[in-house]
């Protein structure tokens, strides 16, 4: 099973398991200010869960990396929309400021919140 280090909590999952499902069950805030109330609820469309990944995820699909290519977030920047990404393996998570994710500062990283 793979583990999942995110705003200074452990969680296990099932390999497969979609990152911003499971991070919301354990309680993790994923959105910053208004994005809890206007977020897309995972159809890869807003770009606001957007979170730096380190470990074995799945590839990056379309919705992900179309919404990433577009302001005000930065292709070249190594961000993943947490709902559409499955955990393969073990993983640490960082979460930035933001509207959407996009900012340089961590809100939370895999070791604190």
């Amino acid at each position: 099973m793979p583990t999942i280090f995110a705003a200074g909590k452990t969680i296990t999952c099932d390999r497969g398991d979609n990152l911003r499902r499971v991070l919301l069950r354990q309680g993790i805030d994923l959105y910053n200010g208004k994005a809890s109330v206007i977020n897309c609820r995972g159809i890869g469309s807003c770009g606001t869960c957007a979170v730096a990944v380190e470990g074995r995820v799945s590839e990056a699909n379309w919705r992900d990396r179309t919404r990433r290519s577009l302001p005000p977030h930065d292709p070249q920047r190594p961000l993943r929309l947490a709902c559409q990404t499955q955990v393969l393996g073990d993983v640490r998570v960082t979460k930035f400021d933001g509207f959407w994710g996009q900012g340089t500062e961590p809100v939370w990283t895999a070791e604190s919140q």
